[in-house]
């Protein structure tokens, strides 16, 4: 080998040794960066807080068994905190009605809904009448509520009581309502019918029934 070509030779060697530890510098900096992102993403909560819906939100476990699977930075920086994360959701199912004011026995399934909803969104009403005897068959068949209106002729009272007739009228359709009395007006979901029907210290709710409950029944908001 010449002179020349010996003296090329010496002088690769320190550039290619720059080469190597910029490769590594640029290794550890991108490792470093990247195990900070995973830190972060370990230290974040599985399931955000949804303060609007604090009775809707439940998280339950997931169906599906298997866990996505796990590099190195994982493995690192807490591998089996993120498998045991990915296996949870948020269950958005609508929640299940708690047993109303209103003596349920002998009610019928679109009544008890009807009477446990309103217990849920009216906490001010304190008493609701189901089943008892009557001339007309709503009471007896389990088909009507009497829902107690307190101060019914004051202010507040009637307010009150035009919420609940508006209330049930909206859901007309999920509750199967037939009727709605109150202060002397008969309404259905078309409206207003007639009046002359009395009922000023309570609101008269009818429903189409829906049958009797068998005792596994679950009643969604």
């Amino acid at each position: 080998m010449g002179r020349h070509a010996a003296a090329t030779t010496e002088r690769r060697w320190p550039v290619g040794l720059a080469v190597v530890a910029g490769s590594v510098a640029t290794f550890f900096a991108v490792g470093a960066d990247v195990g900070a992102q995973r830190i972060e993403a370990v230290a974040a909560p599985a399931v955000p807080v949804v303060a609007s819906r604090p009775c809707c939100v439940q998280v339950v476990e997931a169906v599906h068994p298997l866990a996505p699977s796990v590099g190195p930075f994982e493995a690192e920086m807490g591998g089996d905190a993120l498998m045991s994360a990915s296996r949870w959701r948020v269950d958005d199912r609508p929640p299940v009605l708690p047993v109303g004011v209103a003596p349920e026995t002998g009610l019928q399934v679109k009544t008890i809904l009807v009477s446990r909803e309103i217990s849920v969104i009216f906490p001010e009403i304190q008493s609701i009448g189901g089943v008892r005897p009557d001339a007309l068959r709503w009471h007896p068949d389990g088909l009507a509520l009497d829902v107690m209106i307190p101060n019914p002729s004051s202010p507040a009272g009637i307010e009150l009581g035009n919420e609940i007739v508006a209330f049930v009228l909206k859901n007309a359709s999920r509750f199967g309502i037939q009727d709605a009395i109150w202060r002397g007006t008969y309404w259905t979901p078309a409206g207003p019918q007639y009046g002359g029907m009395a009922h000023f210290d309570h609101v008269h709710i009818t429903t189409l029934g829906g049958g009797y409950p068998s005792g596994d029944e679950v009643y969604y908001r």
